[in-house]
């Protein structure tokens, strides 16, 4: 072992130090965080990590994903026998892996050329796009180029490496092609410095720049090559439809205003961020020009666990290991409008839950819930939030609607349709659950008697609660006032219990998650449906198609309906039956559809930045040359008549609930149908 060895190994043990040091701060720093069971379903989890860690599957569902995906394998695994060695040997000259016989070690070798050369192609490529045709929720940031620079680097010094070996016998050069036309061509501009030099020049090039690689990837957004493949395991292995309920009484923390109420999970998800933007992209906050982006949430967040993580870390033994305590008073809040490392209320508040930032994220790390997290802070702490939510609030408490219209309106428009009201007799099968927006809305009451019609039509036994008929308290429990959400679930599900309601079916996706999946942790025991299963179903009996070739109908997809719930085929199904033609696809379609606007309390809250989100949606069913936008939500309904009005189409173009083009269908001469 001569000096340069000497010097290398203390270098790359200290390099090694620094990496351990901050990784294990980094961890410390995870684990201030409150618990949650992460490790349910193990089976599930390992092919997470198998298909969404190391496949990538969500990383290439854009096209320049399959760039990063070859940066992974190339740099990443089928470097890293390569690297070993050079490690290694660095330290122990004698050492190779030649003892795997020369037919392995020759095909290891040549696949660590080919690689070599693939990796440093498309690291160029990364720096090019960066530098020239950035995406616009990319931001220029130096740390981004730092790392690619040094992917470049680090190749070069491979190629170099392996190269000049070659040229000077000390490797076979039939297993370096790629390596030994580098080095030549490099040789050829300078014919007088001997190889020997060259190849000590790129030794330490490769063994500096891979000590860099050692010190800076816990300091950088490349923390993620190590927090991601976690962030896959631990991922929620369903969409987040529902909020974890809370527990009322002194003492208690309600919402999170700090970054240590967070669970550990929140809080790794702050360290995963890759920084890719494709939250951004989907936001439709971000693309309306509003002060949120979730990527930018995450990243605050992070620089907020930063700064208030090391401050608690100081006060405690170093291997000290442990949850922080939730009323622990910290420096910085989470939530505030002072600088780095906070969220501000607009963005929290610009929020509609869509839940498109959740569906795209390549590590799953889940934004929107902790904006919910904040937004319960500020509503029962606080008492901060948009002005417009008091009258949503008072509203909902005293009349049990967000309208604050009399109880007894919200059964007129029923008078009319010969539906069975409570208190049952036993004879109704499905309780039909109205909804606030469909039973106050002149446009909705329509839609729901032509739901009415279609459901006697198929022979549906079901009934409704009239005016004793409740709100399901979803937009209080998606603006944070859990508090009064938590005593109307209570009530409601008491209610059901006594009218012995087995079954449910909603008009409103939003009614429908929150029965579905909010209800059971106050005691739900009852089936829900959403009016286009059981549409569908109906229809789906008689196979009979009317003609309407004129109509050309573009579908949207409510997100409470289909990202929270896959709920996408049904409404097509319908529209297809009813139509005899296959529904329109917007750009922005199914998983990643593009919001509405009103979800998260949005309907009752004004937009006081940017573009309206209900005209951007609008535009683009507008870019499909359609004569009818069919949506399945009353919510999307009347945001699509909004921006119909605000684009000048209203005359030309229809907003419809699918339930009105099936019944449409129904209602038509048989002699005017035509069969499958």
């Amino acid at each position: 072992m001569g000096v340069e060895n000497v010097v290398f190994a203390i270098v790359f043990i200290a390099a090694l130090a620094v990496f351990a040091r901050r990784v294990y701060l980094l961890l410390a720093m995870v684990l201030l965080g409150q618990k949650e069971s992460r490790l349910d379903r193990l089976k599930d989890r390992l092919e997470s990590l198998a298909i969404y860690g190391f496949g990538q599957r969500r990383v290439v569902e854009t096209p320049f994903g399959i760039n990063h995906v070859i940066l992974f394998w190339g740099f990443i695994v089928l470097q890293l026998l390569v690297n070993i060695e050079f490690i290694v040997s660095a330290v122990f000259p004698s050492f190779s892996f030649d003892f795997v016989g020369p037919t392995v070690y020759g095909l290891m070798m040549t696949s660590a050329d080919a690689t070599s050369a693939i990796v440093l192609v498309v690291a160029i490529i990364a720096i090019v796009r960066r530098a020239a045709f950035r995406p616009w929720y990319i931001e220029a940031k130096p740390s981004a180029y730092v790392i690619l620079i040094l992917v470049v680097l680090l190749m070069v010094g491979t190629l170099g490496i392996h190269g000049t070996s070659a040229s000077m016998g000390l490797h076979r050069s039939a297993h370096l092609p790629v390596s030994r036309l580098f080095a030549a061509s490099i040789h050829a501009f300078a014919r007088n410095i001997p190889p020997s030099l060259f190849l000590r020049a790129f030794w330490w090039l490769h063994a500096l720049v891979l000590v860099g690689f050692v010190c800076y990837i816990p300091y950088s957004k490349h923390l993620h090559l190590l927090t991601a493949l976690i962030n896959c395991f631990f991922r929620r292995l369903s969409f987040p439809n529902t909020l974890t309920r809370l527990t009322f009484k002194k003492g208690c923390v309600f919402g999170v205003s700090s970054v240590i109420q967070l669970t550990w999970k929140d809080l790794c998800d702050f360290l995963s961020c890759t920084e890719c933007g494709r939250c951004a992209a989907m936001c439709p906050a971000t693309v309306t020009g509003k002060a949120l982006n979730p990527m930018e949430v995450i990243l605050e967040g992070k620089a907020n666990l930063e700064a208030n993580g090391m401050e608690i870390l100081r006060q405690r033994s170093f291997n000290s290991l442990e949850k922080a305590d939730e009323s622990l008073q910290v420096k910085l809040p989470l939530a505030g409008a002072s600088g780095k490392g906070q969220i501000t209320p607009e963005a929290v508040w610009d929020c509609t839950t869509c839940g498109a930032c959740v569906e795209k994220c390549p590590v799953f790390i889940e934004q929107f819930p902790k904006l919910l997290k904040v937004r319960r802070h500020l509503v029962m702490e606080k008492v901060v939030f948009p002005p417009e939510l008091i009258t949503l609030f008072e509203n909902v408490e005293q009349r049990s609607n967000p309208y604050g219209i009399a109880p007894a309106e919200r059964d007129k428009w029923a008078a009319r349709l010969d539906v069975v009201p409570l208190p049952w007799d036993g004879s109704a099968e499905y309780l039909l659950f109205a909804g606030c927006v469909p039973s106050l809305n002149p446009r909705m009451r329509s839609v729901l008697a032509a739901i009415v019609e279609i459901l006697k039509m198929g022979g549906i036994s079901f009934g409704i609660l009239g005016r004793d008929e409740p709100c399901c308290g979803d937009p209080l429990r998606r603006t944070g006032n859990e508090y009064i959400f938590d005593r109307i679930a209570r009530d409601n599900v008491e209610r059901f219990r006594a009218a012995n309601v087995r079954k449910i079916i909603t008009f409103c996706p939003h009614c429908y998650n929150s029965l579905k999946n909010d209800y059971p942790a106050f005691g739900a025991r009852f089936e829900v449906f959403h009016h286009t299963q059981m549409i569908s179903a109906i229809l789906g009996r008689g196979r009979s198609y009317p003609d309407m070739a004129k109509e050309r109908v573009v579908v949207h997809d409510a997100c409470y309906l289909g990202r929270y719930n896959g709920i996408y085929e049904e409404p097509r199904r319908i529209i297809e039956v009813a139509t005899g033609s296959r529904a329109i696809e917007m750009r922005r379609t199914r998983r990643e559809s593009f919001c509405c606007g009103a979800g998260g309390g949005r309907l009752w809250m004004h937009e006081s930045r940017g573009t309206r989100i209900s005209t951007e949606r609008t535009r683009q069913a507008l870019a499909e040359h359609a004569s009818i936008i069919a949506t399945s939500c009353p919510y999307c309904l009347i945001m699509f008549e909004d921006g119909l009005k605000d684009e000048g189409a209203q005359g030309e173009v229809r907003a419809m609930d699918v339930s009105e083009l099936a019944l449409a269908a129904l209602r038509m001469p048989k002699n005017s149908r035509r069969s499958d």
